[in-house]
């Protein structure tokens, strides 16, 4: 893999902590997961299997580094190797049609849902959950999935702008 495709997920994935990291904990300390839209968009923009593996181990870390969820270190990592495998398989066979901008939100719904349920999955396993796992649902994992639908959209249309504009070749 390019380093400079190493060099753009990191910078992709760093804003994405920023974000994660200014986002107050809420209900049982979960908080909503921006990291999540912009390790989407790496996916989007280098569909490689190594950027896979390396956004999701590198996202999963850094999520683990700044949950507020207590014990919510493994399931963090957990989450994000698996929603990225699972969002590596998906980009692959719809890459075989036109990805758009409803694409783009439903990869970002799909991904950000299957991220909370493996992390409340296994949350509940590792190290108990602190609110019943049907109010973390409801009160967390589909409000996120709401809000990264939509963002994914908007943050991957902005950095393919930049991009663009920039005239840097990702590949």
């Amino acid at each position: 893999m390019k380093l400079k495709n190493n060099i753009f997920t990191t910078l992709l994935l760093a804003i994405g902590l920023i974000m994660h990291q200014i986002t107050p904990g809420i209900l049982g300390g979960m908080k909503f997961d921006f990291l999540l839209i912009f390790m989407f968009v790496s996916l989007l923009l280098n569909t490689k299997f190594e950027n896979a593996m390396l956004t999701g181990i590198l996202g999963g870390l850094l999520s683990a580094m700044t949950t507020s969820f207590p014990g919510g270190q493994i399931p963090n990592i957990l989450d994000k190797l698996i929603t990225c495998l699972v969002l590596f398989v998906l980009i692959k066979y719809l890459s075989k049609i036109n990805i758009n901008f409803l694409v783009v939100g439903l990869l970002g719904g799909i991904g950000t849902f299957i991220s909370g349920m493996v992390f409340l999955t296994s949350a509940a396993f590792i190290s108990g959950l602190p609110a019943p796992m049907s109010a973390l649902v409801i009160g967390i994992v589909i409000p996120t999935t709401l809000v990264n639908t939509i963002g994914t959209v908007f943050i991957y249309r902005l950095v393919k702008i930049a991009i663009k504009r920039s005239g840097i070749l990702i590949s």
